[in-house]
C-alpha cells in the first residue's frame, strides 16, 4: 500500500492511542513486523508554544523510521505551523490528522469527532495541513460522525481527498457509539466505493486478530486496517498480520513465557524512555492487558499491579514465567476486549454547534492542551 512516498507492508497501521503508542509500545509492535506506527495524539496549539510535555511524547527512537505523528487542532492556521514544525524540525515522514476523538474533553469545545460538521472549516484545516507539509503525506482519521443522525464520513472523505490527504481512515463507529457495539464495516465499504481510487481508504474496528483484517479487506474492498485495541497486550498481532497479509500460515500463539519476555522488554523501553518509577506505574495497565485471558491468580495478579521498583517486578514477572510458562492462552480468550469498553455515551457538542453548520471560524477555547483519541 502506497500512502504518498510511503510504502507500508504489510498495509497495517497502528491506531494512535492516548498514554499508549509512546516510543518504547511502537518499539515492542514493531519488532513483530512491518507497517506504520503512529505516535500518541498531539495537539497543534501545544507543539507551536513548544509545550514540554507534548515534545516528550514526539521522542523517537534512532532507528524508528518512518517517523509517523497524530496531530489534533481546529484552527487552519496554527494547524499549518505545528506542521511546518513537524516536518522542518522534528523530520516526520507522515502526518495524520485527527477527526474522530470522542472524548467528551474535545467534542465539547468543538474538536475530534465534533468538527467535520462545520464542514468548511474541516477543509481548511486539511488544506492548511497539506500545504505545510509539502511532499510529506497528511492523511486524515474519521469516525462514521457523531451519531447515526449526523453521519459526516462520506462527504468529509470526499472533501479531504479533494484538498489532496494521501489516505483516509475510517473507525466504523460513531462518536455516540464509544467503543461499544459492533464497529459497521459497511461503512468502510461506502468510502472506498466514492473516493478516488488512488486514495487509500484504511479500516479500523474489532480487528482482534489477524482473521479479522483479511475479512474487512474482502468485505469492504479498503486498501489496508488500523489496528488499536486489538494488539494492546498482543503486540505480535503486527507478526501475525504480516503472516497473513502475505498468505503464510499462522503461527502458535505464545507460550505465557515468551509473553513474560516481551513484557520484560517492553518495562525496560519504557523505563528508557521515562525512567524507572514512572516506566513501572505507565505499565501496570499494559501488565493487565498482557495478562488477560492467562489462568494467572489473583494474587500474583494485584501483587505485581502494586509494585513499586523495576528490579520487584522483573523478579516477579520471571516467577510467573518459571512457574506457568508453558501454558498457551486458552482460544476462547484470545477475543476478549482490552482497553476502550465504554459507551454508548451522549456526545456533548458546544452550545449552538449545530446552528450554522457552514461556520468557518475555529470553535472558541478548543485549541486546549489535550491528548488522547
Amino acid at each position: 500500500m502506497k500512502i504518498g512516498a510511503l510504502t507500508v507492508d504489510p498495509p497495517v497501521v497502528l491506531a494512535p492511542m492516548a498514554g499508549v503508542t509512546n516510543t518504547a509500545f511502537r518499539r515492542v509492535c514493531r519488532s513483530f513486523g512491518g507497517g506504520l506506527y503512529v505516535s500518541e495524539m498531539i495537539t497543534a496549539r501545544a507543539l507551536v508554544e513548544g509545550n514540554a510535555r507534548t515534545l516528550k511524547m514526539l521522542s523517537f527512537a534512532p532507528d524508528e523510521r518512518p517517523r509517523s505523528v497524530q496531530l489534533y487542532g481546529v484552527d487552519p492556521s496554527t494547524m499549518a505551523v505545528a506542521v511546518t514544525r513537524l516536518v522542518d524540525e522534528l523530520e516526520v515522514d507522515h502526518v495524520d490528522l485527527n477527526f474522530g476523538c470522542p472524548a467528551a474533553k474535545v467534542t465539547r469545545k468543538g474538536g475530534g469527532a465534533a468538527l467535520p460538521l462545520h464542514h468548511v472549516l474541516f477543509e481548511r484545516i486539511v488544506r492548511a495541513a497539506v500545504r505545510a507539509a509539502g511532499p510529506i503525506p497528511v492523511t486524515v482519521k474519521l469516525r462514521l460522525g457523531v451519531s447515526d443522525e449526523l453521519h459526516t464520513f462520506l462527504r468529509c472523505g470526499l472533501a479531504a481527498a479533494g484538498e489532496g490527504a494521501a489516505a483516509l481512515a475510517l473507525h466504523a463507529r460513531t462518536a455516540e457509539q464509544h467503543y461499544a457495539g459492533a464497529a459497521d464495516w459497511s461503512a468502510i465499504a461506502q468510502l472506498r466505493s466514492v473516493v478516488p481510487p488512488d486514495v487509500p481508504v484504511l479500516g479500523n474496528g474489532d480487528i482482534w486478530e489477524a482473521g479479522d483484517a483479511l475479512a474487512m479487506v474482502e468485505r469492504t474492498g479498503c486498501d489496508g486496517v488500523v489496528v488499536g485495541r486489538g494488539c494492546l497486550g498482543r503486540p505480535w498481532l503486527f507478526r501475525d498480520l504480516a503472516d497473513a497479509f502475505a498468505g503464510r500460515p499462522a503461527q502458535a500463539q505464545p507460550r505465557l513465557g515468551e509473553v513474560v519476555a516481551v513484557m520484560q522488554r517492553h518495562l525496560s523501553l519504557l523505563c528508557e524512555h521515562a525512567g524507572d518509577e514512572p516506566g513501572v506505574r505507565e505499565f501496570r495497565k499494559h501488565l493487565s492487558w498482557y495478562l488477560l485471558g492467562f489462568p494467572v491468580g489473583t494474587a500474583a495478579r494485584r501483587a505485581m499491579a502494586l509494585v513499586e521498583g523495576r528490579a520487584e517486578l522483573d523478579e516477579r514477572l520471571a516467577l510467573v514465567a518459571a512457574e506457568q510458562g508453558t501454558i498457551r492462552m486458552p482460544d476462547e480468550a484470545r477475543r476478549l476486549p482490552r482497553g476502550h469498553t465504554t459507551g454508548p455515551r451522549r456526545v456533548v457538542l458546544p452550545d449552538g454547534w449545530l446552528d450554522d453548520l457552514d461556520d468557518p471560524n475555529p470553535p472558541a477555547g478548543a485549541e486546549l492542551l489535550v491528548s488522547g483519541g
